[in-house]
C-alpha cells in the first residue's frame, strides 16, 4: 500500500505569546506543495521502518519517528495488535521547515488504515493526527488551510489557480524547539509586546483570487528572524532570491528551507537553477497540492 504525501510551506506564520503549557497560540496558513514523500506499508508481524532517498542518515528509526508513532496510535485506536513494514521514500528535507516528519506520519495513517482494512473515515484519522503533532492533520488535508490553536485546528481556504514556487534547501536542519526558544529570547530582549495572532485578510484574499504578486507581498513568518539568527546564511539566500525577481521570499516554518514565490513555471525553474549555486539544492514546485493519497 503506497501513499504519497506533500510538503508544506507556511505563507503566514504568526506566533502569539508563550503560554503556561510551553506552547504558543498560532495563526498558521498552510499551503501544500508538490514535493512529496512516499510511505509504503506492507504486511509484517510487527511495526518496523526503513528509509530510502535523501538525508536517510538523519531520519530516526526508533520510537521517536512520527510514522512509527502514527502506526502505533492507529492500532491502539482500533483496539488491535497489528504489524506493518513501513518504507519511507524521502524527498522532503529533514528538519527543513516543510513538515517532512509530519507528512510521513500522515502517510503512515492512511497506508495502515488501508493495509489493515480498518476503513476509518478521514475525520477519525484527523483526530489521531492532531494528537501526534500540529502539522500532521494538514498533511492529511492538503490544499491550503488556516490552522489555529497550536496549528492543529484547521479551516480550509479557497484558492484559485496554481502558485509556482522555488525551494532552496540548506545543509543540515534546524530544531523547531530551538527556533521557537530563540524567538522567545529575541522578543524578551527587545521588550516587544506580542498580541493575539490574527489571520491576514489581504493574504487570504490573494489566495482566493490567485493573485501571486499580492500573495508575495503578504508572506510573513514570525519565526524568520530567529531562524536567521541561528543560521545567518539564510539572509543571503533570501536576498539572492529577491534579486532574481521572486515575488516573495520567506523562511518556511522553522527553517532552514527558504521559499520563493515565482511569476510562472519558467520563472520557478530559473529561480531553482540559480539558487542551487547558493545552497545544497533547489527545486521548483507548485501549490496547492492534495493531501495524503493512495497511489
Amino acid at each position: 500500500m503506497t501513499v504519497r504525501v506533500p510538503a508544506k510551506v507556511n505563507v503566514q506564520l504568526s506566533v502569539g505569546p508563550l503560554r503556561d503549557d510551553g506552547f504558543h497560540d498560532l495563526v498558521n496558513v498552510f499551503h501544500a506543495v508538490s514535493i512529496y514523500d512516499e510511505v509504503v506499508a506492507a504486511e509484517a508481524e510487527k511495526i518496523t521502518i526503513r528509509v530510502e532517498g535523501r538525508q536517510v542518515d538523519q531520519v530516526p528509526l526508533d520510537e521517536s519517528n512520527l510514522a512509527i508513532r502514527a502506526a502505533r496510535a492507529l492500532a491502539k485506536h482500533a483496539g488491535r495488535t497489528f504489524g506493518a513494514d513501513l518504507l519511507i521514500r524521502k524527498s522532503i528535507p529533514v528538519a527543513g521547515g516543510m513538515a517532512g516528519g509530519s507528512a510521513d506520519a500522515a502517510g503512515a495513517l492512511v497506508a495502515c488504515n488501508e493495509l489493515w482494512g480498518l476503513g476509518l473515515p478521514r475525520e477519525d484519522l484527523m483526530e489521531i493526527a492532531a494528537d501526534l503533532g500540529s502539522d500532521v492533520p494538514f498533511a492529511l488535508l492538503g490544499g491550503t488551510a488556516v490552522g489555529t490553536g497550536r496549528g492543529e485546528r484547521l479551516t480550509p481556504l479557497e484558492t484559485s489557480g496554481t502558485f509556482h514556487w522555488a525551494f532552496a534547501f540548506a545543509d543540515g536542519g534546524l530544531s523547531t524547539a530551538k527556533v521557537y526558544a530563540e524567538c522567545d529570547l529575541m522578543r524578551e530582549a527587545t521588550g516587544v509586546h506580542v498580541g493575539w495572532p490574527q489571520v491576514d485578510d489581504a493574504l487570504v484574499e490573494a489566495l482566493r483570487t490567485g493573485d501571486a504578486r499580492a500573495l508575495g507581498a503578504r508572506l510573513h513568518n514570525d519565526l524568520q528572524p530567529a531562524a536567521i539568527m541561528l543560521r545567518r546564511s539564510l539572509a543571503r539566500t533570501l536576498e539572492a532570491g529577491r534579486q532574481l525577481g521572486a515575488l516573495g521570499a520567506i523562511v518556511s516554518g522553522s527553517g532552514p528551507t527558504c521559499a520563493f514565490l515565482a511569476t510562472d513555471a519558467a520563472h520557478a525553474r530559473d529561480l531553482a537553477i540559480s539558487l542551487a549555486a547558493t545552497c545544497r539544492t533547489a527545486l521548483p514546485a507548485t501549490g496547492p497540492a492534495p493531501g495524503a493519497m493512495i497511489i
